[in-house]
């Protein structure tokens, strides 16, 4: 093993799109097969108490790349840019000497040209409006070519390609949506392999099924021209050219994002009978929260928006089916992981690698019979998988109970690379919390999250954070009203909310008053002062 393992490591990280923690076969999924991926965490470590900065794309995966919440870094809901401005844990490796590479989906742009929902409110009567570039608190108005990279007209262009370094990257191969219409890079593979493909793409050039499940559709594309198929060829062809430089690749699928639509052998994997019904539909004793049951009543009025990006309501069936395909597209995946890990031991280099796994929020799949993500701060949607395998040590135990949040991988990666952080970065390294070390490096994670649609019953906008401990769930909501308190290890499913009971009065202020400890050390201290004053 080289010497440089010791502080120059190469790192893979693969990272899914709307993937829960436990639906993976090493998180005790009863049927789904992930041997690939589990073949990681048996190698590594796998950690259990592992949480989202924010339970939605852009604002999460900036964290991600930046190791700061989303009131820091600024990507506080989706549709804001991360500016080009902000400093990455990528740039640092970069500046460090690594060769550094992005293969999938980014979503750190916007890849969708619809105008947003928030606007700036109309001038009152008499008053002067101030133009555009003061329209704001910050003259930042993100606009330029820099920043429609992901959009689909800068990819209609011929021969477009992402400008690098893009946010440390110094290689790019870009998807840019989901399911059968990801579009980018992808398009002109697809149209080299086979120029008729096209034709195959979309729900409307799907193939026949019976599924009732909202967006699933039998995409007509095999799978070895599937999105997932193209990632891993071109990740193995970059592990193939990089050289003896040490190398940081991020791996990104945007499965298992809906639509559902697994391809070829994926989409009947997993049959959907064979999965129990989630236990909303059988709890009578359940009072959903308002949000939530704002929510139900949507979908029973026949008001819900079936094919958009936000939480539905869902019937038992269509909940099954959802995990049935669900667990179609991460098989998927995992057979593309197969294929790079594979490549990596051809390059000779797997045991100076560190591997990783997580995925930037989850999906409800049916609990509190719900699908897909929102305000809802369950454990579906915040809680995801994260997997470090050290080919340098080997862990005394192959789980972690730690707390750790997606803020946490950047600060983690450094860490092992011997780099410093930057200051501003928020997250900690998990390092001391691997079961060799055994210290916990957090009592609690904060959640935040802020959307511009309204949410159902509302006419505002939701803005909730949430804290969670050892043992606790507290989301609190913008409007005052009422909050969530659950106590997880006796009410692991959060059906019985306890913020307003006398009994659990003093735990809701002992998380309150913690939450207010995390509020604070999560205001941004940068930029540093230039003098005294």
């Amino acid at each position: 093993m080289p010497a440089s393992i010791r502080t120059r490591p190469n790192f893979i990280l693969f990272i899914t799109d709307q993937h829960r923690a436990d639906f993976l076969g090493c998180y005790g999924h009863a049927l789904l097969r992930t041997p690939h991926i589990d073949s990681i965490a048996r190698r590594g470590v796998a950690f259990d108490r592992f949480y989202v900065a924010s339970p939605v794309c852009m604002p999460n995966r900036s964290s991600l790349m930046t190791g700061r919440m989303p009131s820091a870094h600024g990507v506080r809901c989706n549709g804001v840019p991360l500016a080009l401005e902000a400093v990455t844990f990528v740039d640092l490796l970069r500046a460090a000497g690594y060769r550094t590479a992005l293969v999938g989906k980014s979503h750190l742009q916007n890849f969708s040209s619809m105008p947003p929902l928030l606007t700036p409110p109309a001038p009152r009567p008499g008053y002067h409006a101030p133009g555009p570039e003061l329209a704001q608190a910050v003259r930042a108005q993100f606009g330029g070519p820099a920043y429609a990279q992901e959009q689909p007209a800068f990819w209609e262009k011929s021969g477009a390609r992402i400008a690098t370094p893009f946010y440390g990257f110094d290689h790019v191969t870009l998807v840019r949506a989901h399911g059968d219409a990801v579009g980018g890079d992808y398009d002109r593979w697809l149209a080299g392999r086979d120029p008729n493909a096209g034709k195959l793409l979309g729900p409307n050039n799907g193939l026949p099924h019976d599924y009732v499940c909202p967006q699933a559709h039998r995409t007509a594309i095999p799978a070895e021209l599937y999105s997932t198929a193209f990632l891993a060829e071109a990740a193995q062809a970059y592990l193939e050219s990089c050289g003896e430089a040490p190398f940081f690749l991020m791996v990104s699928f945007p499965d298992p994002h809906h639509p559902f639509n697994p391809p070829g052998k994926y989409w009947d994997m997993y049959a959907p009978a064979d999965f129990p019904v989630p236990e909303a539909f059988s709890r009578n004793d359940w009072a959903p929260p308002p949000h939530v049951r704002a929510i139900l009543a949507q979908r029973e009025s026949g008001a819900a928006n079936l094919s958009g990006m936000n939480t539905i309501a869902v019937s038992a069936r269509e909940a099954q089916e959802a995990r049935a395909l669900t667990c179609g597209m991460i098989t998927c995946i995992d057979d593309a992981i197969g294929h790079v890990l594979r490549a990596l031991d051809r390059c000779g280099r797997r045991e100076e690698t560190v591997l990783m796994f997580t995925s930037d929020h989850g999906d409800h799949l049916g609990d509190h019979r719900l699908m897909l993500k929102g305000a809802e701060h369950y454990q579906g949607i915040v809680r995801v998988p994260f997997i470090w395998s050290d080919p340098l040590a080997a862990p005394d135990a192959p789980r972690c109970a730690a707390l750790g949040s997606t803020i946490d991988i950047a600060a983690t990666i450094l860490d092992r690379a011997r780099i410093e952080p930057y200051v501003g970065m928020q997250g900690r390294s998990l390092l001391p919390a691997m079961p060799r070390a055994g210290t916990f490096v957090r009592d609690a994670v904060f959640i935040q999250y802020d959307h511009q649609a309204p949410t159902p019953g509302t006419n505002r906008p939701p803005r909730v954070h949430t804290l969670i401990d050892a043992s606790w769930r507290l989301s609190v909501f913008d409007h005052g009203e009422w909050g969530e308190l659950y106590d997880l290890a006796n009410d692991p499913g959060e059906f019985d909310n306890l913020w307003a009971s006398a009994a659990h009065a003093t735990t809701r202020a002992r998380l309150m008053e913690r939450l207010v400890y995390a509020e604070i050390e999560h205001v941004d201290r940068v930029p540093l002062p230039t003098r005294r004053a």
